[in-house]
C-alpha cells in the first residue's frame, strides 16, 4: 500500500490623468484580471494530526514522549512525516493519552447540525495512509481522519499463505466488498466453499461470517482494495480491535 509580475512605471511628464482614467489605463496595461488560486488545504497525516493533539493539550515533543513512553526522536520523525508507527506502538499511544486509536488519526469535530449538507472530502493516497501491519495483512488505511465514516476504504497486502497460517476466521460487524488489484487471492470463509480471485475480480461478504483471504496457490503477492460498512459510529476501532486478535507482523 512543489509568480513574479513586473511592474513599469508609466512616464507621466507634464501630463495630468484623472484618478478614474488612471485606473483605466493601468488596468488595461495589466491586461484582463487573472482569478485567484485557492489555496488547497493541507492533507492530514498522522504526523500533523499527532502534531495537532500535542499542541491542544500545551505539551511539548518532551513532555508528549514522557506521557506516553514513546522516544523523543520517534515522535519527531513522525510530527515531520519522515516515520510512521508500528500498530503496537499507536496501541500503547493510545492506551497512555487514554485515547481510542480511531480518535488518534481523527480531525477535531464541529458541532453537528442534521440540517447541515456536511460535504466532506478527503483524498487518500497510501504515502498519507494510516499503515498497520498484522500477521496476515499490511493494511492501508484511506482518509483515516474523517470521524464516522459510513465505510472504511482499506488497501491491503495479502500476507498468509495458508489458512493454517492465517489463524482463527476473522469476524466483525457489517459487510465488506474488496477488489483484487494484483496477484491472486483465496477467499475462505464459515458457509461457502473457497473461491479463488484473480486480478481484475472481486467479492461482497457479510462481515459477521467468519473470512480469510490468503494468497493463491502459485502466488506470492497480492493487493486488494476494498471498503468495510457498518452501521455501528466507529467501525475504525473496531477493526482496530480485530488487528490486535491478529497479532502484530514481526
Amino acid at each position: 500500500m512543489g509568480l513574479l509580475r513586473r511592474h513599469r512605471a508609466a512616464d507621466t511628464e507634464d501630463m495630468v490623468i484623472p484618478l478614474t482614467n488612471a485606473t483605466s489605463i493601468a488596468k488595461a496595461r495589466r491586461g484582463p484580471a487573472r482569478p485567484r488560486a485557492i489555496a488547497k488545504p493541507a492533507k492530514p497525516t498522522l504526523g500533523s494530526l499527532l502534531r495537532a493533539l500535542r499542541v491542544h493539550n500545551g505539551w511539548t515533543l518532551k513532555q508528549m514522549s514522557e506521557r506516553t513512553g514513546i522516544p523523543f526522536s520517534t515522535l519527531s520523525k513522525v510530527e515531520h512525516d519522515r516515520l510512521t508507527l508500528t500498530y503496537d506502538k499507536l496501541q500503547q499511544l493510545g492506551e497512555r493519552l487514554n485515547m481510542r486509536m480511531s480518535e488518534l488519526f481523527a480531525e477535531p469535530e464541529e458541532a453537528a447540525d442534521p440540517r447541515r449538507i456536511m460535504a466532506r472530502q478527503s483524498v487518500g493516497t497510501l504515502d498519507r495512509a494510516v499503515q498497520i501491519n498484522t500477521r496476515n495483512y499490511d493494511y492501508y488505511y484511506l482518509c483515516a481522519e474523517l470521524r464516522r465514516k459510513r465505510m472504511v476504504p482499506i488497501v491491503s497486502r495479502v500476507r498468509a499463505k495458508s489458512v493454517e497460517e492465517f489463524g482463527e476466521l476473522v469476524r466483525h460487524s457489517g459487510e465488506e466488498w474488496f477488489y483484487v488489484i494484483e496477484g491472486k487471492v483465496e477467499i475462505h470463509t464459515e458457509f461457502y466453499d473457497v473461491i479463488v480471485l484473480d486480478a481484475g475480480e472481486a467479492i461482497y461478504i457479510d462481515s459477521t461470517m467468519g473470512h480469510a483471504y490468503i494468497l493463491a496457490e502459485g502466488c506470492d503477492e497480492a493487493l486488494i482494495v476494498g471498503a468495510c460498512s457498518s452501521a455501528e459510529e466507529d467501525q475504525m476501532e473496531t477493526l482496530f480491535e480485530v488487528h490486535a486478535d491478529e497479532g502484530s507482523s514481526s
